[in-house]
């Protein structure tokens, strides 16, 4: 999501498609064990990714209640374009804490022009989840995303530039 991921998929005719990973969550409907576009009988062939070299610098975060086979709380990827300490580019996305995972364009707009530092990254994540809104029972995940964006930014931030 955060990187503008294509994923190709096969049916069981052989018939090929691709769908933009902005496309395939979809948010609950009339069946909630539906969480995807994929149609019955087809099989995920391929993550396709930009090649884009600063995309070297990204991370997924993921916060949960136990360390195996169990959802996100909140999670958080990104990536960072720096170039001298100061954000270039940025791609954010957020899971866990919505029907479907999804992508920050006021968080990344944020960074934008930044330094890469925390109280960017904080300015960053308060943009991100501004208008969000708990349901009954989930309101920790709020702060919860927050403090994993921040995180998994200043993770990002620490990796050495590639050649």
């Amino acid at each position: 999501m955060a990187v503008d991921a294509v994923v190709r998929v096969r049916g069981k005719n052989g018939a090929e498609r691709e769908l933009p990973m902005a496309d395939f969550h979809v948010a609950y409907g009339d069946d909630p064990a539906r969480e995807s576009q994929l149609e019955h009988g087809e099989l995920i062939t391929a993550v396709d990714l930009p090649a884009r070299p600063w995309l070297a610098r990204s991370a997924y975060l993921k916060v949960r209640d136990r360390a195996s086979y169990e959802f996100a709380l909140a999670s958080a990827a990104v990536a960072l374009d720096l170039e001298h300490g100061v954000v270039r580019e940025a791609r954010i996305a957020l899971g866990g804490i919505a029907t479907k995972p999804w992508r920050s364009p006021a968080a990344e707009a944020a960074l934008r022009g930044a330094r890469a530092e925390r109280k960017e990254f904080e300015r960053a994540a308060d943009a991100a989840l501004h208008d969000a809104r708990p349901q009954r029972d989930n309101a920790f995940k709020i702060p919860l995303a927050r403090r994993t964006l921040v995180r998994a930014l200043e993770i990002v931030a620490a990796v050495e530039a590639t050649p």
